[in-house]
């Protein structure tokens, strides 16, 4: 456990540690949440602050926001550390926090990698919490839906910090040379392009780029008229990574996630497999790469194999878990499993030509037949009137007609015969047919 100062630190501490935004005003991200207007920068103001927990990736500023609340509410703030704080330890704080909330002094606990906490240190906190006596703010880079108890979750509101923007990080490199707190006194000879080197490694932590940049002007060249100059050479020899030149957010980044894409579309294992290795050797996110694969296994394969989107999910969670290096194994899974699956493109199609029917067709009404009648007006109104329950029928289908009366007999759903899909082709067409045979002659349109 430890009582803080908040923000006041020395020139000897990191670059990161100085350069912590103080004010809302200066916190740079997250603007769904601290934006003019938004709820979390609303409580704040009002000082109507509850217990909460902040979920997101490394450094987006988690701890720094919970030091800015207690700031701003005239708080006082006390870290704990899952390592350290031991049962006795949090009790007795909690009880001097009691006392204090009924001399009107609020205090606001600090919980950061509150997913590593164990039972019973969660547990210590609950009571406390539900009684006012703190303001329990909780960090994570995990789901706390599965890492926090639910007694403890159902008691605090979370908030969902993003991945800070390269924009963002940006805005906090330049802050860094300018500002007395960083490097303002001091005259850095640096280009944009290098800057955005930074940029691109940080991969949305503010920590990390503004360590890099620490890191940078100590092992920066001094030049006759006293700048540290920092180039290109010098990021690469300090991060040992020449594969920097890899932009995440331009065209080569475009090009290679394509070039993964169409290599597994084309049942190219080997070709897929370097392109994965490129991105991620070039510090490309692997939950980015991911989330490509997932929407691939529906886009490209879908009821052909519907284990893919399986696959794709649980590595998905893998990369969530453990991250880079170790996820580089269960990725290449996952591509060759793509490569390899039989393709269909019948679901992507079949949203594509819904889609466009819906956005000309906006306005166009509910059938009657498939509408709630939950009040005896709408009953009145026919609404449900003639609906078939297809589970009460022996086929478990019925002729009814679901979509809305310009768009009967429109079909968006094209199978292939690919995979395992020749099965749901089968069956369609086996429902077509059945329903056409039982429709009587008005239905058909004798």
């Amino acid at each position: 456990m430890e009582q803080t100062s908040l923000f006041e630190v020395p020139m000897s501490e990191p670059l990161a540690s100085r350069m912590r935004p103080r004010t809302l005003d200066e916190f740079v991200g997250q603007e769904h949440l601290i934006g003019d207007g938004k709820i979390l920068r609303r409580m704040i103001e009002s000082d109507r602050i509850s217990s909460m927990i902040f979920w997101g990736p490394p450094g987006v500023g988690k701890t720094t926001l919970a030091r800015i609340i207690a700031k701003c509410t005239q708080s006082e703030f006390i870290t704990f550390s899952a390592v350290t704080a031991g049962i006795k330890e949090i009790k007795k704080v909690m009880e001097d926090a009691d006392s204090n909330r009924k001399l009107g002094i609020q205090t606001i606990v600090f919980i950061d990698e509150i997913h590593r906490f164990n039972k019973a240190q969660q547990d210590a906190f609950l009571p406390f919490v539900e009684k006012g006596s703190i303001v329990l703010i909780g960090a994570t880079t995990e789901n706390p839906s599965f890492e926090v108890n639910n007694a403890l979750l159902s008691r605090c509101r979370v908030f969902v910090l993003k991945q800070l923007s390269s924009e963002d990080i940006f805005v906090l490199l330049k802050r860094a040379i300018s500002d007395e707190r960083g490097f303002g006194k001091e005259k850095i000879a640096i280009t944009e392009d290098v800057l955005h080197l930074i940029v691109e490694f940080a991969n949305g932590d503010a920590r990390t780029a503004l360590t890099i940049l620490d890191m940078l002007v100590t092992n920066g060249d001094v030049a006759q008229d006293g700048a540290i100059e920092i180039n290109q050479k010098l990021v690469e020899d300090c991060l040992s990574k020449k594969t920097l030149v890899y932009d995440k957010n331009g065209e080569e980044h475009y090009n290679i996630i394509s070039a993964l894409h169409k290599s597994m579309r084309n049942s190219d294992p080997d070709a897929a497999v370097y392109w994965l290795s490129r991105m991620l050797e070039a510090g490309e996110d692997p939950i980015y790469i991911a989330r490509r694969i997932t929407r691939f296994a529906s886009e490209d394969i879908g009821l052909a194999d519907t284990n893919a989107l399986n696959v794709a999910i649980h590595a998905y969670q893998a990369c969530h878990l453990i991250g880079m290096p170790e996820c580089n194994v269960h990725l290449t899974e996952a591509v060759i499993y793509m490569s390899l699956a039989p393709k269909s493109n019948a679901c992507y199609v079949a949203y594509q030509l819904a889609s466009s029917d819906a956005k000309r067709m906006l306005a166009e009404p509910v059938p009657l037949v498939i509408r709630n009648a939950p009040t005896k007006l709408m009953k009145d109104l026919n609404y449900g009137k003639g609906y078939q329950y297809a589970h009460d029928t022996e086929e478990k289908v019925t002729t009814m007609e679901c979509l809305p009366p310009s768009l009967t007999g429109k079909v968006y759903y094209h199978p292939t015969s690919q995979g395992n899909e020749v099965r749901f082709k089968e069956r369609l067409e086996q429902i077509k047919r059945w329903k056409e045979s039982h429709r009587n002659p008005t239905e058909k349109g004798e």
